[in-house]
C-alpha cells in the first residue's frame, strides 16, 4: 500500500520520485506493522471472530484513527521514516478500501464452505453433546464441519437422533464414504472393550486425524474442558512448563511491561483517585485478601469502586449486573478495568503476574475447590492484572462461569508463553477500547 501510494501521489509530476523503492522499505514494514496491531487492538485478527461486514468497519475506523496516530508520532519521533502527508493520507485510504474488499472477499468465500474439512464424531452421550451445544453457539464456524455421530454400543443417547449417522460397515467405510479428515473422539467410558481402537488406527493409517475431544477444544476454542481431564492426561500431556528459565523471562517482562504502564497511566490514576475522593470520599484504594501461586494469600490493591459499606453483613457475594453498591465512578472506571491499575503494585512487589488467571477471595476459592475438580491447578503460576479468561469471556459471578473461566485459565496455564501474552495485552485492548466483560 505504501508503494502504491507513493507511486499514485507522483505519477503526474515532472520532476523525478523523490522516493526510491528500495528507500521506502523501512516506512512500509513501519506502517504495515502498526496496522497490524491497531487491527489486532481492535480484535480484526481474533480466530473465533464472527464479525459481519458492518462489524469489521465498526472497529476498522478506530483502528485505522489508532494506528494514523501511531504513525505520526513515530514520524515526529524518527523524522528518517517521514513519508509527507499526501502519500499518507492517500496510504490510508487504500488500506482501509483495501481491508474492506479482502474482509469482503473473505466473508463470501467462507459462506460457500469451500476448502472447509468434514469431521465425525464418536459418541452419542454426554461428551458429544458439548459439541450440538457449541454447534449452536458457534453456528458459522469455519474450516471445520462436523456432518454427524457415531453411536457406540450400550451408549445412552443425549443429541438429537437425526444427527446420528447410520452405519454400514466399518468405520473405514463411513469416513471414506462422508469424505471426512478427522475423527473426533467423544466417548466417555473407553474400557470393557467397546473402545473400537482397530478401527481408529485403521483411519489413522489411511490418513484421516484422530483428534480426542479434550485437544479439539483445546485446538479450536483456546481452553480444557475439565470433564475431559484426568490426572494422567495432566501428568503424561505436553506443556505446563514451569521451569525455572520461563518463570525467570516472565518475571522480566512483568517488570517492563508494569513499569511502562505505570508511566503510561499515572495521570489517569491521580484523576481516578481525585474523583473517587470527591465522590465518596476515603479511602481511595481498597485490599482485599485474595489467593495467589501455591496457594497463599497476599492483598491485592484496587480503586475502590463500592461504597464502603459494600459487604456491611460480612459475607462475600458475587458482583452483579447493575449492582448498587457500586458507586457512579466504580461503574465508569469498572468498565474501563481502571479500578485494576494498582495491581501494578502487586506485579512490581511480586506478588502478582502481568498475565495470568485473576486471584480469586479464598472464601470464593475454598467453595470452587470443593465444587470444580482441578480448580487448584489454576494456583501452580501467579495470578494476573489480565489474563486468558478475561479476554474470552464475560464477567464471572457464578460458579457455572467459574467452570467455564477456569477452562481457559487451563489452557493458559498449560500453554502460557511470551507470545500468548502479547496475544492477551493486544486482546486486552479491545475488551478496555469496548467495554466488554466490566460490571
Amino acid at each position: 500500500m505504501v508503494y502504491f501510494g507513493a507511486s499514485l501521489r507522483f505519477f503526474d509530476q515532472v520532476e523525478p520520485f523523490p522516493f526510491s523503492f528500495s528507500s521506502l522499505f523501512p516506512e512500509a514494514c513501519t506502517f504495515t506493522f502498526v496496522m497490524i496491531l491497531s487491527m489486532a487492538a481492535m480484535g480484526l485478527y481474533q480466530l473465533d471472530s464472527r464479525l459481519d461486514i458492518k462489524e469489521i468497519l465498526f472497529r476498522l475506523m478506530p483502528s485505522m484513527m489508532l494506528g494514523f496516530g501511531i504513525i505520526t508520532l513515530i514520524f515526529y519521533l524518527l523524522p528518517d521514516l517521514y513519508l509527507g502527508r499526501g502519500i499518507l493520507g492517500l496510504v490510508m485510504l487504500l488500506a482501509l478500501a483495501g481491508i474492506l474488499l479482502t474482509r469482503a472477499a473473505f466473508l463470501k468465500w467462507s459462506s460457500l464452505g469451500i476448502m472447509e474439512s468434514q469431521a465425525i464424531v464418536l459418541g452419542i452421550g454426554s461428551k458429544a453433546k458439548e459439541f450440538v451445544e457449541q454447534a449452536k453457539k458457534d453456528s458459522v464456524r469455519r474450516g471445520l464441519k462436523i456432518i454427524g455421530f457415531v453411536s457406540m454400543q450400550d451408549e445412552e443417547l443425549h443429541i438429537p437422533a437425526s444427527s446420528v449417522l447410520p452405519q454400514m460397515g466399518s468405520l473405514m467405510s463411513l469416513a471414506t464414504r462422508y469424505r471426512v479428515q478427522e475423527i473426533i473422539i467423544a466417548i466417555q467410558e473407553r474400557r470393557g472393550g467397546c473402545f473400537p481402537i482397530q478401527d481408529l488406527l485403521e483411519c489413522k493409517l489411511n490418513g484421516i486425524k484422530v483428534t480426542d475431544s479434550a485437544a479439539f477444544f483445546e485446538r479450536e476454542r483456546g481452553q480444557i474442558r475439565v470433564n475431559s481431564l484426568y490426572p494422567s492426561w495432566l501428568v503424561f500431556g505436553g506443556g505446563f512448563d514451569q521451569s525455572l528459565l520461563r518463570t525467570g523471562i516472565k518475571r522480566i517482562f512483568d517488570l517492563v511491561a508494569s513499569g511502562v504502564l505505570l508511566v503510561a497511566t499515572l495521570p489517569i490514576m491521580i484523576i481516578t483517585a481525585v474523583c473517587i475522593l470527591l465522590e465518596d470520599g476515603a479511602p481511595i484504594f481498597y485490599r482485599q485478601e485474595r489467593v495467589g501461586k501455591s496457594g497463599k494469600t497476599f492483598m491485592v490493591l484496587k480503586f475502590r469502586s463500592m461504597r464502603n459499606d459494600a459487604e456491611k453483613g460480612g459475607k462475600p457475594q458475587w458482583a452483579s449486573t447493575d449492582d448498587p453498591r457500586i458507586t457512579g465512578v466504580g461503574r465508569i472506571i469498572r468498565k474501563l478495568r481502571i479500578d485494576e491499575l494498582p495491581q501494578i503494585f502487586n506485579v512490581l512487589n511480586g506478588d502478582m503476574s502481568f498475565v495470568g488467571p485473576r486471584p480469586e477471595r479464598p472464601y470464593f476459592v475454598n467453595q470452587l475447590c470443593a465444587e470444580i475438580p482441578f480448580y487448584n491447578v489454576r494456583h501452580s503460576i501467579k495470578p494476573g492484572i489480565t489474563g486468558w479468561a478475561q479476554v474470552r469471556y464475560r464477567y464471572g459471578a457464578s460458579v457455572e462461569d467459574a467452570i467455564e473461566k477456569l477452562q481457559y485459565d487451563l489452557y493458559y496455564v498449560k500453554n502460557h508463553s511470551l507470545f500468548l501474552d502479547a496475544i492477551i495485552l493486544i486482546d486486552t485492548i479491545e475488551v478496555v477500547v469496548l467495554g466488554k466483560g466490566g460490571r
